[in-house]
């Protein structure tokens, strides 16, 4: 079964409309670029028709990729998001015990994630540390250069 990516409308109708672009506007220009490099002779030694092939895959992948993605998204609503615990689409406050800096996290999907904006995928260490917990609880948090605990300060929608 397919991972269930989880987004907000927002996201859901950006990747529609890159979708669209890419299907409508850039795979009829990558198919004309293609044509118009296998006009110039011997496709052996063309490297512009290479590159134009190339592209041409690149820009298929990402089709793919994109609409992988959304047959599998849920939109989530953010006026249903419970605050009492630390879940998707919640804005959380920690403070690092071993450093005593507070940050806030917006938890989110891992299409939306985005460090310097203050989102940080629900997939990844620190996110997974934290979900479900609740104010005042400690998250120990595993990650690459070991283990972080995080005071759990405050949870918002």
């Amino acid at each position: 079964m397919a991972e269930i990516n989880y987004v907000i409308q927002e996201t859901f109708d950006k990747m529609k409309e890159e979708l669209y672009l890419l299907k409508s506007v850039e795979r009829p220009a990558a198919s004309s670029a293609i044509a118009e490099a296998r006009e110039k002779g011997d496709l052996k030694e063309n490297a512009e028709y290479d590159a134009a092939k190339e592209a041409q895959g690149l820009l298929e992948a990402k089709i793919k990729y994109l609409e992988g993605v959304i047959a599998t998204a849920r939109i989530l609503d953010e006026s249903s998001i419970d605050s009492s615990r630390v879940s998707i689409l919640t804005k959380v406050t920690v403070t690092n015990l071993s450093t005593k800096k507070t940050m806030t996290y917006k938890i989110v999907s891992e299409n939306e994630a985005s460090l310097k904006d203050g989102k940080i995928s629900v997939t990844s260490p620190i996110g997974k540390g934290l979900l479900g917990k609740i104010v005042g609880e400690i998250a120990e948090v595993i990650v690459p250069a070991g283990v972080l605990k995080f005071k759990v300060d405050n949870i918002t929608v």
